[in-house]
């Protein structure tokens, strides 16, 4: 068994670039050097049961014949996508077809062969999966288990690893940004990190003004950058940013929802208890709830909750307690209020949206420079 382990890599996971990643550098370290013959490549992305069961077969064959001359011969079943928890990956004709391969596997490989197969999300409860785990020499890639929700906190640690895994290196607030355009998307994070090498030099500062400008903007990325530039009190930028999301044709109300109300609401909250407890600011969610939990019960109780209703969400609170110094608890006051009236306006009154909101923001960061000064 022990040669056969050898003979045979299997690299699987979840993250579907780093298995892409893994299996291409293997293939260049397995291939034999200097043999035009000596590579034979099975394209596995397919998402019918025939095209499968008919891929298998190739690998089959082609792992049954010996290499040209009497050399070595490098098989590679490339990005299969069809053995995940799909119609074609539950398929007893797939199932059928993946035990042969696994039995010659396990028979031993002819002699001078060597079989690579890079397996995208595979479904871990099948028997053939099991198989290849003990005849294999496995090499995993998969995402990190942030829990429910993907905590965003969570998130941005994973970038920021990534980033210095790359050579990248981020100023303050880049990573954040990233992470709303890109999120736990391991394909796109790995295009934008290229991106970004082939603009920076090795080890010059990427600011946040970079990402913006370098990185597409999406939904979730324009919503983020709007409550960024409230708390950082930037207009311009909350007015670029708002011109952004209607140019993409959202919604007044979603944009008043998702970015204007929650940013001023946290900024309120924590606000009312920096003042009145003199807690410090901290740009740790855990640093920042610990402060959070000496406080009396009824102090905290109406403070958002995480997703799954088991605590406090405290990262967006100690984002907001960085930016509470550009505001005065007055004018947080004022501003909320403003919020509310800004909805009316948007259901009653026949004024632009844009204006309407606009209008909001122009409040709201007036308000703050006031406080500011």
């Amino acid at each position: 068994m022990a040669a056969t382990v050898k003979k045979a890599i299997f690299v699987t996971g979840n993250d579907e670039a780093g298995v892409k990643k893994k299996a291409l550098a293997l293939s260049s370290e397995l291939a034999p050097e200097a043999d035009a013959f000596g590579i034979e490549t099975i394209d596995g992305a397919v998402d019918t049961v025939d095209v499968a069961a008919e891929k298998i077969g190739e690998t089959i064959s082609s792992v049954l014949t010996l290499p040209f001359l009497g050399g070595e011969k490098l098989v590679w079943f490339k990005n299969v996508t069809f053995l995940g928890d799909t119609v074609t990956g539950r398929s007893e004709t797939v199932a059928e077809a993946m035990e042969k391969l696994c039995d010659i596997i396990e028979a031993d490989l002819g002699e001078g062969v060597t079989l690579l197969l890079s397996v995208i999300g595979a479904d871990k409860r099948r028997a053939h999966y099991k198989r290849l785990l003990k005849c294999c020499h496995v090499e995993t890639a998969d995402l990190p288990d942030l829990g429910f929700g993907n905590n965003e906190e969570k998130i941005i640690d994973w970038i920021d690893a990534k980033a210095r895994e790359s050579g990248l290196r981020f100023g303050r607030g880049a990573t954040d940004v990233l992470a709303a355009r890109v999120g736990l998307d391991p394909m796109q994070l790995s295009t934008e990190f290229s991106k970004l090498q082939s603009a920076f030099p090795r080890g010059e500062e990427i600011s946040a003004d970079d990402i913006r400008l370098l990185i597409p903007q999406t939904r979730e990325g324009g919503i983020f950058d709007l409550s960024g530039a409230i708390q950082q009190n930037d207009l311009p930028l909350a007015l670029d940013t708002l011109a952004q999301l209607f140019y993409q044709r959202e919604q007044a109300v979603g944009i008043l929802l998702a970015a204007i109300v929650p940013t001023v609401r946290n900024l309120l909250l924590v606000k009312d208890l920096m003042v009145r407890h003199r807690l410090q600011p901290s740009t740790y969610a855990g640093q920042f709830l610990t402060s959070l939990n000496r406080l009396p019960a009824h102090e905290i109780s109406h403070l958002p909750r995480k997703k799954d209703g088991s605590g406090i969400n405290a990262y967006p609170l100690a984002l907001a307690s960085m930016a509470a110094k550009n505001f005065s608890l007055l004018g947080l006051q004022r501003a909320y209020q403003a919020c509310a009236h800004a909805a009316e306006d948007l259901f009653k009154t026949g004024q632009e949206d844009e204006v309407t909101l606009s209008r909001l923001l122009i409040e709201i960061l007036a308000g703050g420079a006031e406080a500011a000064r």
